[in-house]
Parts: structure tokens; C-alpha cells; sequence
């Protein structure tokens, strides 16, 4: 049986038990939520972390792609429960608006060949200041557009894998061009889903927090800080039966017994998300089927659980154990 983008496997019915994200408490909206930040220039992200922990007044945050204190941009950080999101999410892919200035006056033809050429993968070593391994890596740039050229200075958009140091970036291609050039400014427009046209300041966190906490008025806080859901919005999803949720926070695998729908982009080998039915994230995972395998099978497991983030109870417990 389809159902739009999804394939039943079974049937059943929703049972009383959990709370759809758009439902759950404010507090409990802020601990199992993410805010995406636009990262002015200045501090570090991890000052910003920081400050959002003490705005909101939790004991954890973390933030899903490290941006210098120069460079401003989006900037996803992660609250209480959400932090479990924040390893896989660094992994998404970045945009950037870049300006390079070079040392040498260069033709505009030769600029345009060097980023031809250094479109697609790429070998690239960190740079000095960096906190990682200063060994030398493959890294893909997906594309790259120069939006204007005035001089010795070029303004340049650059989708890239995740890892990928823009500085490096364009010292490398200086050194092609023969001149040298070195990166003046940075802005991160996107990071994996998120773009700044959805992101908000220090200032509008901390307001929206006053406004909940003076005046009762919680609709600027539920606006910015989102429900972690919408962090994996983009990866493949199976919703399983309330029967099943138990058995996965306390570390089972998912077995097609426990599945109720799978979306049918779902590929073996790839990550998915396991929801409820009403909507709740209950862990990641690599699947060992895709979907159209998965209509077929009687009996097996079909996702490898690597991370789980709800709370073990929330759901009963209807499994026994050895």
C-alpha cells in the first residue's frame, strides 16, 4: 500500500501516549530545540554557545559547524536533548560568500580559469590555525560563482563539502594564479538546510525569551528557537509503531516488525530518521534495506540505531528482555 511519498507497511492506531512537537511545553520546546543564529564578527562560536546557554539558562548546548571569530553567518546551535544532533549535522554541506583580495593584478579570463579549475574535488592540508590534523584531505567544492570582480578584489559564492577551509581555499588558487592572494572577508549563508534568510540575532533570542518570561507570551520564542525535528527535515524518514519506540531508546535495533511506514527515497546504506506517528524524533540510523525491500520482508532488521535522542519511558515498555 503508498501513501504520498511513503510506503505502509502496517497499519495501527496512534495510541495516547508522547506529544507531537507543535504540543510539547515551552520548556520542554527549548530543551529538544535548535536555534539557528546568524554569528555576528567578533566572537568565537563558542562564546556564542555560551551565550545562548546562559539566555536561555540551560546546562547544555553545542553548535553544528565551527565559524571563525571573523566570519559572520549561520550558525545552528543545539539545546539540551538537540545536542545529540549536533555530530551529524556537522557534517552537511556549507555555502559562503567570500571576498579575495589578490596580491597582483591578474586578466579576469585567468581568475575565471583557476576557479574552473578548482570546482570538483580537491586536495586540501588546514591551515596552521585550525583544529584538526594538518594532513592532507580530499575535499569537494560542488560549485562556484564570481558575482564581480573590481580589481585586485573578486566576490565569489562557494557551495562546499563540509570541512573545506575557505582561507586555505583562496591562498591556494593565489599561488596557481601566480600573485598570491589571501581571504578579507567571509559570510556563511547556509549550512546544510539552514539559510540566513531564517536566522536570528543574540538580541532577538534574548527578547523573545524576555517577552515568555516577563509577559507570558510565548509565540517569538517558539518562532526562533525550532523543534530539533526540523533538523533532520532532509533525511529520509520511517515512522515506526508506538510498540517499538521503547525497545529502540534502550539500544534495539529496528527490526521491519517495528515499522509502520517508510519514505521511499529511503536506500540501504544511507541515513535515515525514525519517527512516531505523531511526529516525534527517536533516533538516527543507517538503513540495511531501502524501501521497496523492505514491503518485501517478513522478518529482519532494517536499521542499525546509531544515535537515539528520546528519553527512555516515554513510551511503555512492551519488549522482554533475555
Amino acid at each position: 500500500m503508498e501513501l504520498g511519498d511513503y510506503y505502509v507497511i502496517e497499519e495501527f492506531e496512534v495510541s495516547e501516549y508522547g506529544c507531537p512537537p507543535n504540543k510539547r511545553s515551552v520548556e520542554d520546546h527549548i530543551r529538544k530545540g535548535f536555534v539557528c543564529l546568524d554569528k555576528p564578527r567578533g566572537p568565537s562560536s563558542h562564546e556564542v554557545v555560551v551565550w545562548v546557554r546562559n539566555i536561555l539558562g540551560v546546562k547544555k548546548t553545542g553548535h553544528a559547524g565551527t565559524l571563525d571569530p571573523r566570519v559572520t553567518g549561520v550558525l545552528p546551535v543545539f539545546i539540551e536533548t538537540a545536542t545529540k544532533l549536533v555530530k551529524f549535522l556537522q557534517e552537511s554541506g556549507k555555502e559562503y560568500v567570500c571576498l579575495m583580495r589578490l596580491h597582483g593584478d591578474v586578466k579576469e579570463e585567468e581568475v575565471r580559469k583557476v576557479f574552473r579549475m578548482f570546482t570538483g574535488k580537491i586536495f586540501q592540508k588546514p591551515p596552521l590555525k585550525s583544529a584538526v590534523k594538518k594532513q592532507l584531505r580530499v575535499r569537494e567544492i560542488y560549485s562556484m560563482q564570481i558575482l564581480e570582480i573590481d580589481g585586485r578584489e573578486v566576490l565569489f559564492k562557494v557551495s562546499t563539502e563540509s570541512g573545506t577551509y575557505i582561507r586555505k581555499l583562496c591562498k591556494d588558487m593565489g599561488e596557481v594564479l601566480g600573485v598570491g592572494a589571501h581571504m578579507q572577508e567571509l559570510r556563511r549563508i547556509r549550512t546544510g538546510s539552514f539559510s540566513e534568510t531564517e536566522s536570528y540575532t543574540l538580541q532577538d533570542l534574548l527578547d523573545a525569551f524576555v517577552f515568555w518570561k516577563e509577559e507570558g507570551e510565548e509565540r517569538y520564542i517558539r518562532e526562533i528557537v525550532k523543534p530539533m525535528e526540523l533538523a533532520v527535515a532532509n533525511v529520509p524518514k520511517i515512522v515506526v509503531k508506538d510498540t517499538a519506540v521503547d525497545a529502540i531508546c534502550h539500544g534495539a535495533n529496528l527490526s521491519i516488525k517495528g515499522v509502520s511506514m517508510v519514505e521511499k527515497s529511503v536506500k540501504s546504506g544511507e541515513r535515515v530518521a525514525i519517527f512516531t506517528a505523531k511526529g516525534e524524533l527517536v533516533a538516527l540510523g543507517r538503513a540495511l534495506a531501502g524501501a521497496e525491500e523492505m514491503l518485501e520482508m517478513k522478518r529482519g532488521i532494517v536499521v542499525d540505531i546509531e544515535r537515539v535522542l528520546m528519553e527512555r519511558g516515554t513510551y511503555p515498555r512492551v519488549w522482554k528482555s533475555k
